[in-house]
């Protein structure tokens, strides 16, 4: 009875893994597919790009303009530490943020806005597929990456066949880092004013004050005063 119940236990577990390494299969052959429509978006040259592990998602880290060795450091240390408790997981979560972060700037050159990070999240696949197959277009006509200039995070790297990922003429200007140099869009007008709004009467400079001026004295400085009383007529002398 005993060795039944665990040979049918053991048959169930294979039956188990076996079905996850299918789905698992699967997963990666949708994911590559992906991939290969996103490169060629992109002008990658060469579709196996997308079917070799890790290096596809080099190339996917390059094209969000980080550094595509972060991900071979990530992949590799998680191969080596994974087995220490969090460490592992750390090292996991920190290759995951990297992936999330070229997706926000791949996102970008195909013209969809920042939130839709949130379903790379949580449905990678579908994010993946929506890229691939969507009418968009790549641009890298984007304002530069927050660590642009940085030697670690930043691409500094040059492979053949993958083009570079920094706009001709260099990047835009950031509306968010330099709003008073970001020029407004051709044909913008202002929105009018609210009805019944009149401007501030406009501030009247304040007049000069100068201090009032002293006609100059008659008299010298220094010389007396003259006298106030005229003097008394001379007196005759008696005969």
């Amino acid at each position: 009875m005993n060795d039944y119940s665990d040979g049918a236990g053991l048959a169930v577990l294979a039956g188990v893994y076996l079905l996850f390494f299918i789905f698992a299969i699967a997963f990666y052959i949708v994911g590559s597919i992906f991939l290969m429509k996103i490169f060629e978006k992109a002008g990658v040259q060469g579709k196996w790009r997308a079917w070799v592990p890790i290096y596809n998602y080099m190339v996917f880290s390059k094209l969000g303009d980080l550094s595509p060795w972060l991900i071979l450091i990530a992949i590799g240390a998680s191969i080596v530490l994974g087995w220490i408790p969090v460490i592992g997981q750390i090292i996991g979560v920190a290759a995951f943020v990297v992936t999330l972060l070229a997706a926000w700037r791949v996102g970008l050159k195909l013209q969809k806005e920042p939130v839709w990070l949130i379903l790379y999240f949580f449905l990678q696949l579908v994010w993946l597929g929506i890229l691939a197959f969507d009418k968009s277009r790549w641009n890298t006509a984007i304002p530069a990456a927050p660590w642009a200039g940085n030697g670690f995070l930043s691409d500094r790297t040059s492979w053949a066949g993958i083009p570079d990922q920094t706009p001709a003429g260099g990047y835009p200007t950031n509306p968010v880092t330099q709003p008073g140099a970001y020029p407004p869009p051709a044909g913008y007008q202002p929105p009018p004013p609210p009805a019944g709004y009149a401007p501030p009467p406009a501030a009247t400079p304040p007049a000069a004050t100068q201090p009032p001026v002293t006609p100059p004295s008659a008299t010298p400085p220094g010389a007396p005063e003259p006298p106030t009383t005229p003097p008394a007529p001379p007196t005759t002398p008696a005969s």
